[in-house]
């Protein structure tokens, strides 16, 4: 995926907002660099003064070693997938200090949400396929809410659920999801058949492009957007 350096920026402003992120944060960094949520962990904090734990890999595989390290190194942030924090929460850590928790690559469930909330934890879905240039949305999981929505697409960007003859859908009604901003790559590096399927004309912006995600998707009545399914499963 071809992602130039001026995309970043606004990731970066966004989530400094939303979900926050400030110099009194520590930041625990425990994804691999060859993962593009490790975006987030290098670079978010030198937009604000936060601090960085770096996690040993022994301690991320583990999880009373990961709970012991989180304890120590004092964070108050980490992003991670669904099944790292199931390994985290199994331990029975709880948050000792305001913590912010951000799961992603996989969707949120409403269990595992009471469950980080439940240990304290502030807990927030955020989504988005690589081609964005990470994350697209966040959104605080609240009490009640099943499925957890995708949420507010970040600053500058723009969430379109079309059909398959690329007309807007009724609220919920199911649609594919296109996403179009700043944040939107180049395309895929010698696939131009391929760049030219999921990357197609932004009718609202002359010039640009918006990405063909191939995720289902519906409004609710209540203004969410919920993630339904895969169009190619």
């Amino acid at each position: 995926v071809m992602i130039p350096h001026g995309r970043l920026p606004n990731l970066l402003d966004s989530m400094r907002i939303e979900p926050g992120l400030d110099e009194d944060d520590v930041v625990a960094a425990t994804i691999t660099h060859a993962f593009d949520m490790s975006v987030i962990d290098l670079f978010l904090p030198l937009t604000t003064g936060a601090s960085v734990a770096l996690f040993p890999r022994g301690d991320v595989i583990d999880g009373e070693r990961l709970a012991a390290r989180m304890t120590a190194t004092k964070a108050t942030y980490w992003q991670a997938t669904p099944a790292a924090w199931q390994l985290l929460l199994d331990t029975g850590w709880q948050a000792d200090r305001p913590f912010r928790g951000l799961c992603g690559a996989e969707p949120l469930t409403p269990e595992m949400a009471a469950w980080m909330n439940a240990a304290g934890v502030e807990a927030w879905q955020v989504y988005g396929p690589t081609e964005t240039t990470v994350w697209a949305s966040c959104h605080r999981a609240r009490e009640g809410e099943s499925p957890v929505p995708l949420g507010r697409p970040l600053a500058h960007t723009r969430f379109r659920v079309l059909d398959p003859q690329g007309r807007p859908v009724p609220v919920t009604v199911a649609g594919e999801l296109f996403i179009s901003g700043p944040g939107v790559a180049r395309g895929y590096h010698g696939q131009p058949e391929l760049t030219e399927h999921h990357f197609v004309p932004d009718p609202g912006s002359p010039g640009a492009f918006m990405y063909r995600t191939g995720d289902l998707v519906r409004h609710t009545g209540e203004g969410r957007l919920e993630f339904v399914g895969r169009a190619d499963s």
